[in-house]
């Protein structure tokens, strides 16, 4: 198949995301791969998100605005985007994250070739002003719902699942780490993910990230193994274990 017969569907969640909507609208529509439609979930915003988005909509049809009455959250908001999608691949870009431009072109030949279920590539880290702060962060070539389970390789916005092998997958509807469960969620069907290690991203850190707070990323990180995943106790202070070593080396990347 051809890549300009394959569709891809941008998901994106936003809340009060009007410094940024901009520059990442702007790295979608860059894309020199055009067969793209970009859905954009607005989750009760109160600031001007929604009419930045409505400019960009009447500009490029391939845009479109979802509008949540009530804030539900960032993962009921991608799978309120993932439910209205059309296209084959479904891709995930957060309102605060920009795409380089052969992101999708690259990586879509990248998924054909080998033809896996989901992927990702490598990406850098960018500063609220759009400044790099790291080097390239790599990535495995191969994961496994075994390997997942000790670190989160997958960064969301560099991740892409091709629905004609898998169907529509929905993240699970928890407060952090949806993407992070999704992924767990596919490779726990028996698939592997495969990575591009080309830097195809740029994510953004800002102070106010939920990311940011160790603490409870640890937390949460548990509770995973516990409640969701039903790992025994032994298994889960391994897989922890290991988490909080990767979660080391990628804090000094």
């Amino acid at each position: 198949m051809k890549n300009k017969n394959v569709s891809v569907s941008v998901i994106t969640p936003a809340f009060n995301s009007a410094p940024f909507i901009k520059d990442t609208i702007e790295s979608v529509r860059a894309q020199t791969y055009k067969n793209w439609e970009m859905i954009v979930v607005d989750d009760a915003s109160k600031d001007s998100t929604c009419q930045i988005i409505e400019q960009w909509a009447r500009k490029d049809e391939r845009i479109s605005l979802l509008r949540l009455s009530q804030n539900k959250g960032p993962a009921e908001s991608r799978n309120s985007g993932i439910k209205a999608a059309k296209g084959r691949y479904i891709a995930f870009l957060d309102s605060d994250d920009i795409w380089l431009p052969d992101k999708l072109s690259l990586q879509i030949k990248f998924m054909q070739k080998h033809k896996c279920a989901l992927s990702y590539t490598a990406y850098r880290k960018i500063d609220k002003d759009g400044n790099p702060i790291s080097n390239t962060i790599k990535v495995p070539e191969i994961v496994t719902y075994k390997k997942l389970l000790s670190s989160n390789f997958i960064a969301c916005l560099t991740a892409m699942y091709d629905s004609k092998i898998l169907g529509k997958v929905y993240m699970p509807d928890i407060l952090k780490r949806q993407d992070y469960c999704l992924w767990l969620k596919i490779l726990k069907m028996g698939y592997e993910a495969y990575g591009l290690n080309e830097c195809l991203s740029l994510y953004r850190v800002r102070s106010n990230s939920v990311s940011r707070n160790k603490i409870k990323a640890a937390s949460y990180q548990w509770e995973i193994y516990r409640e969701l995943e039903k790992l025994p106790l032994r298994k889960s202070i391994s897989c922890f274990v290991k988490y909080a070593y990767f979660g080391y080396k990628k804090s000094r990347m």
